[in-house]
């Protein structure tokens, strides 16, 4: 994809990788729109980027995503790029599970069905351009998953899935699909922003644009932090990893 002269819409742009990728892209040339559903964070991002738009989404409603969407192809018609990256992650225990099941409910329609009804409301305006692009936010916990959050990682290996059944049947249309699989990121997603084992945002971010910049191979853009989870089950270390992993969370806690 071009990386220049485009309008783009990131959900979960108010902060953390929504808002990294959102600046980033907005310094290189781009038309930015910032969604989520946190008024206040939506402000404070587009007040320090001048030029940012925002729209407030709530990603978990299917009838907002449809009114959000015919709301911003009427505020954006010249919209090409969709970043699918609004997500939650939440701590569950198998083993003692409330009867509503509220913490994976809204976590599957959060990181799954949103993404899903986003990209098919904007499709057809995607469809539109000349050229155009969708970016999935995935996780390297959709390869490798970590055993406190199963929902959080089910949902990502589905994403994943979903992402290369998109990208297959849009092969021959002018909308190219890309998954961005971050590893374990310093966001506010599961306290990570304080973690010393998380990966800088900042630097996450300058690496993967710099993929982008370079085409990224098969239509994943994999920083090399991410890759011993991306290709653990193709290197023959998926049981190591995945135990190494788990252990190194729980000898965290």
């Amino acid at each position: 994809m071009n990386i220049t002269g485009n309008t783009i819409l990131v959900t979960g742009g108010g902060s953390g990788i929504g808002r990294g990728l959102a600046e980033a892209f907005q310094k290189l040339g781009n038309r930015v729109i910032v969604a989520g559903r946190r008024q206040q964070a939506l402000e404070e991002t587009t007040a320090a980027n001048p030029g940012m738009a925002s729209l407030v989404l709530d990603i978990e409603d299917p009838s907002n995503i449809r009114s959000f969407a015919a709301n911003l192809a009427a505020q954006h018609p010249a919209l090409n790029i969709l970043i699918n990256n609004a997500g939650i992650m939440r701590a569950e225990n198998l083993q003692a599970q409330p009867d509503d099941l509220a913490d994976a409910e809204a976590t599957i329609t959060t990181n799954l069905l949103g993404p899903i009804r986003l990209t098919a409301a904007l499709l057809p305006l995607l469809q539109k351009q000349p050229q155009s692009a969708i970016i999935n936010v995935s996780s390297g916990l959709a390869f490798v998953p970590l055993a406190p959050t199963p929902t959080y990682s089910a949902t990502k290996a589905a994403l994943h899935s979903y992402t290369q059944s998109l990208r297959y049947q849009l092969r021959n249309s002018t909308t190219e699909v890309l998954e961005l699989i971050p590893p374990y990121v310093a966001t506010d997603l599961m306290n990570g922003a304080s973690d010393p084992r998380a990966m800088p945002l900042d630097k996450f971010i300058t690496e993967a644009m710099e993929i982008l910049k370079t085409q990224p191979a098969g239509g994943e853009i994999c920083v090399a932090n991410v890759r011993p989870l991306r290709f653990a089950a193709e290197s023959g270390h998926y049981e190591s990893v995945f135990l190494g992993l788990n252990k190194a969370m729980e000898s965290a806690h």
